[in-house]
């Protein structure tokens, strides 16, 4: 005969693996680390003034 199972446990742990699943896709979407975003951040800047020193004066 099989052992009884908490059915509380069983709930318990599943809704505790979505948890972790759910965190572990934001951290993939969301997750950097301040240096990826201080290189964005410098990348978009210098793009920015190479787009700027190519204006022209109207």
């Amino acid at each position: 005969m099989a052992e009884p199972v908490n059915l509380n446990r069983v709930r318990k742990q599943k809704a505790r693996a979505e948890k972790k699943a759910r965190a572990d896709a934001n951290a993939a979407k969301f997750g950097r680390s301040k240096a990826e975003k201080t290189r964005d951040t410098a990348a978009a800047a210098r793009a920015q003034r190479h787009l700027d020193g190519h204006k022209r004066d109207e």
